[in-house]
């Protein structure tokens, strides 16, 4: 029986680079000279620290965009509250989405079953969804629905067995 699974990952490579590119630009930009400001890669997240609220949205703004430039959706980063540090420095840390959660599951399974494809059906399995039916076209349709469709999270393809 033909499937696929659906998942929410974000390409690690790419959010390297963009990280990478981004501390490159902040060490050489004439605006963020003495302030201070670092942007940092950990396992999920991504570490922002600068010595302003506006520093930081600015430092934000760099990152963004160094990650559009790269196709890594914007959806897969969670930002976190601005915090305040030492020194009147601001920091804030940005979540990188990995899986997706039960609740968009299910979310994701009213939606496909909102369709109305006969012989589609749709099931979490951690933190991904398999989506199963009968005629191979039917869940390439499954295919186009969601990527049209704005769930808050980044979805990829994958595992499409004939």
């Amino acid at each position: 029986m033909p499937s696929f699974d659906v998942s929410s990952t974000l390409d690690q490579q790419e959010v390297r680079n963009a990280v990478d590119q981004a501390a490159r630009e902040i060490a050489n930009r004439y605006d963020f000279k003495g302030t201070g400001s670092t942007i940092e890669l950990g396992e999920n997240e991504i570490k922002l620290h600068s010595s302003s609220e506006d520093r930081l949205r600015a430092l934000r703004q760099v990152l963004e965009e160094k990650l559009v430039k790269r196709k890594v959706s914007l959806k897969g980063l969670d930002y976190g509250d601005e915090e305040a540090a030492s020194g009147g420095a601001v920091r804030q840390t940005a979540t990188l989405a990995a899986g997706i959660s039960s609740d968009k599951a299910r979310e994701l399974n009213k939606f496909i079953k909102g369709l109305g494809l006969k012989g589609i059906q749709s099931q979490a399995q951690g933190d991904e969804l398999r989506v199963t039916g009968k005629k191979r076209d039917d869940l390439q349709a499954v295919i186009s629905a969601l990527k049209e469709g704005d769930f808050g999270v980044p979805l990829s393809f994958g595992n499409f067995r004939d």
